[in-house]
């Protein structure tokens, strides 16, 4: 145990001392100080190698760190819940209704059902040649440069161009979606001084989902456009109408740009990679989930226990809250031979990136349209990346980069 009970409140203490007394290693590190999400995996790795799950004392929560017990945990909703929040923040989880993100089954498949019929393949397969277009052009304007910001320069370019016509943005808020983004992310951690603030950023957004996310004025055809006309057809209420708005706005961005500014990263790090996918194109699809695998853009969410369970033959009590540690089950040793190597060949189908059960993330094959169209029009075009400069950006759940000088060769 390496708690200092100090520094915490009564509560924090005794389901400390009974974590303890069940098995649970107990650890003080915050997961969510600076210098840990700079480099997070150390950390995890010794939660693994302390076992499926572990108590962190400063958080007052379990952690599930190994790549079977976090998918068998997604997969057992009706244990592990979301309707009682999935953020380590009181307040934040006060403020969400309606969001298919907070909620279960069978409320959550009601609401999902509407929320993904402009995700899916078939209605994503209209959108492939207009995504292509806009990669190509962009790479080409870039490739002329030869040098720009990974970050600024390409990754955000399709979420902020495409995806926020197609949520149906009026132009006063697309304007602010990543600083709403980033910001709600940010608040999925606890409260700490880095995240002051947050909520009020939050609230921001709220308010003009109110006063601009309306009926009258969203873009027609969009997809706020068929939130409301669902509504209409009486498949959702108006408050379900009005929570399922934000669901598009907050995860259409920064998970897609973090993911494709990792892969950048990745290949600048690794250029043999770079070289083996343009020697095989087909292995793009692949080199995606590889991405997600040992990059996960989410580090990860929270459930709550809805009654006494157990990991590993040690007790966890009910109503108590587990994050979901994505980015380290996604290197759990026994699941990835070599997990800290980046291997575009790997089999990683089945890496926890986009979550898994219920809860898989509804605009993944959104996100891998985008990556992959930027990648296949840079193909032909880049030998290799060079990376000059680098500013990680810091962010309680989002694992992605504030810039990326790179120069392409």
């Amino acid at each position: 145990m390496t708690m200092n009970v100090d520094m915490k409140e009564p509560a924090h203490v005794d389901a400390a001392i009974e974590a303890e007394r069940a098995g649970f290693f107990v650890s003080d590190i915050d997961i969510y100080s600076e210098e840990v999400l700079r480099d997070p995996y150390p950390v995890y790795a010794s939660f693994r190698e302390a076992g499926g799950a572990v108590f962190l004392a400063r958080h007052n929560v379990y952690a599930f760190a190994r790549f079977d017990q976090v998918r068998n945990a997604l997969a057992d909703w009706e244990t592990y819940a979301s309707s009682d929040g999935i953020t380590l923040n009181p307040a934040f989880n006060r403020m969400v209704s309606n969001s298919t993100l907070f909620s279960d089954p069978l409320h959550h498949t009601h609401l999902r059902k509407v929320l993904g019929r402009p995700l899916t393949p078939a209605a994503l397969a209209k959108l492939r040649d207009q995504v292509t277009a806009e990669a190509e052009a962009l790479v080409a304007k870039l490739m002329a440069r030869k040098r720009f910001d990974a970050v600024t320069d390409l990754a955000q370019y399709l979420p902020l161009t495409i995806v926020s016509k197609l949520v149906g943005m009026p132009d006063e808020g697309r304007e602010r979606m990543l600083e709403w983004a980033f910001a709600t992310f940010d608040a999925f951690g606890p409260p700490s001084q880095r995240t002051n603030g947050t909520l009020e950023i939050i609230e921001q957004m709220f308010v003009f989902a109110r006063e601009y996310l309306r009926k009258d004025l969203v873009r027609p055809g969009s997809w706020h456009a068929m939130i409301f006309e669902a509504a209409e057809r009486g498949e959702i209420t108006e408050d379900e109408c009005k929570g399922l708005l934000g669901d598009y706005i907050v995860p259409s961005l920064d998970t897609t740009i973090s993911a494709t500014s990792n892969a950048v990263w990745q290949f600048a790090n690794a250029p043999d990679q770079w070289t083996a996918l343009r020697n095989d194109p087909k292995l793009i699809p692949n080199a995606i989930n590889e991405v997600i695998r040992i990059e996960a853009p989410v580090q990860g969410f929270a459930r709550v226990t809805t009654k006494a369970c157990a990991v590993d033959g040690r007790p966890i009590p009910q109503g108590a809250r587990v994050i979901m540690l994505f980015a380290s089950a996604n290197r759990d040793e026994l699941r990835w031979p070599d997990a800290d190597r980046f291997d575009v060949t790997r089999p990683a189908a089945d890496q926890l990136g986009f979550g898994h059960g219920h809860h898989r993330c509804v605009g993944a094959n959104l996100a891998r349209l985008e990556i992959s169209a930027l990648f296949t029009a840079m193909l032909p075009h880049v030998e290799r990346f060079v990376l000059h400069n680098s500013e990680r950006a810091i962010n309680s759940m989002i694992r992605g980069w504030k810039s990326l000088d790179v120069e392409v060769r």
